[in-house]
């Protein structure tokens, strides 16, 4: 049985999500508001993205101005997000789209540019110029693993998934609409063919999905068991004068959290710190008090931190080498989310600094 285009699009109409980077219908879409939002929505919620984009938009409010902003001012306002390659790969695009004039309109321009894939690519090219493709995100994958009935698990059935996803739009009204298509499929996925307990009896879909039909819809797509993820474990050092600055220092320019500052601290490493070989690597002699410990999930392993604190008399005559960096406000500082919660740990709001 087909699933009727019509019916998804009728769906939409009276459901569609009010978000900031959405149109109005009849509007005409900003490609650099579809792309900036597709960029921050990558492995981060729409309840995150919405008060990100809303401060990127008013402090950068076309992508020239994007594109003239230091990395260091864009770092900062990413700060916490995660995934910061994602605000190297912002900028260095923004560039060559700066320079180019404009956004390409064709999916084959578009992967060409930094931080841009297949996905990001098809859903600016839908969206935003009216290209007649199916962007396959989680969203749109769990769907089609359901109405197709694809019992086959993840990840070795994605390309799979993904063929039977672009056949979705094979119909006149979803290739008329390509922007309100791919649309609605993000909001059917994310309100109605949820991850658990999906609304079925809701759905428009719902009378020509297999796998609602044979009972199995809830529990698709399967997926293959994870490993566990490895633990690394550090040490964060906070320091802190009486005018409320930090001592802080900038990350390596390559590597995770490339460019984001940071308290001096250890390396990251798979064997615990005990207290007196830790304390080795402080930044300078002191009466450095146990905090307690944050725990922190990256894509790829779990990292366990022990954070120590001490504070610094404004007019101290203490030495620092400047390897360990320099005493600055943290409204100053691009503090990734690990960073702010050690800082959250010793009791200060990052928010309102």
């Amino acid at each position: 049985m087909t699933h009727s285009s019509s019916d998804l699009l009728h769906w939409y109409d009276q459901h569609r999500r009010s978000l900031p980077w959405r149109f109005l219908p009849g509007e005409k879409p900003d490609p650099y508001h579809v792309w900036l939002s597709e960029i921050m929505l990558q492995q981060t919620t729409v309840k995150t993205v919405e008060a990100y984009y809303k401060r990127f938009l008013k402090k950068y409010p076309s992508i020239h101005e994007l594109a003239a902003a230091p990395l260091e001012d864009i770092l900062q306002l990413w700060a916490g997000l995660g995934y910061y390659a994602r605000a190297r790969n912002l900028h260095a695009c923004a560039k060559v789209v700066s320079e180019l004039g404009s956004f390409p309109s064709s999916v084959t321009e578009l992967i060409k540019l930094p931080g841009i894939g297949k996905y990001t690519a098809n859903a600016i090219a839908s969206i935003a110029f009216g290209v007649p493709v199916v962007p396959v995100d989680g969203n749109v994958e769990r769907i089609t693993s359901r109405v197709f009935a694809i019992t086959a698990p993840l990840p070795q059935s994605r390309s799979h998934i993904a063929e039977k996803a672009s056949s979705l739009n094979n119909s006149d009204p979803a290739r008329k609409h390509p922007s309100d298509f791919s649309q609605a499929l993000f909001d059917l996925g994310a309100t109605i063919c949820t991850p658990k307990n999906p609304s079925c009896l809701m759905c428009p879909w719902q009378s020509s999905c297999q796998g609602h039909k044979q009972g199995i819809a809830a529990s698709l797509p399967k997926k293959t068991a994870k490993k566990p993820k490895p633990i690394r474990y550090g040490v964060y050092f906070i320091a802190q004068r009486a005018n409320d600055t930090f001592l802080l220092r900038q990350r390596p320019p390559k590597g995770l959290l490339a460019c984001m500052d940071e308290p001096p601290g250890t390396e990251w490493r798979t064997e615990t710190w005990e207290q007196t070989e830790a304390l080795k690597n402080a930044p300078f002699l002191s009466s450095w008090t146990f905090s307690g410990k944050i725990t922190h999930i990256f894509s790829h392993f779990t990292l366990l931190i022990d954070v120590y604190v001490t504070n610094v008399p404004e007019r101290s005559n203490t030495l620092i080498d400047p390897v360990f960096g320099a005493f600055r406000p943290l409204e100053t500082a691009a503090l990734p989310g690990v960073i702010q919660k050690c800082f959250t740990l010793v009791g200060v709001d990052v928010e309102k600094q």
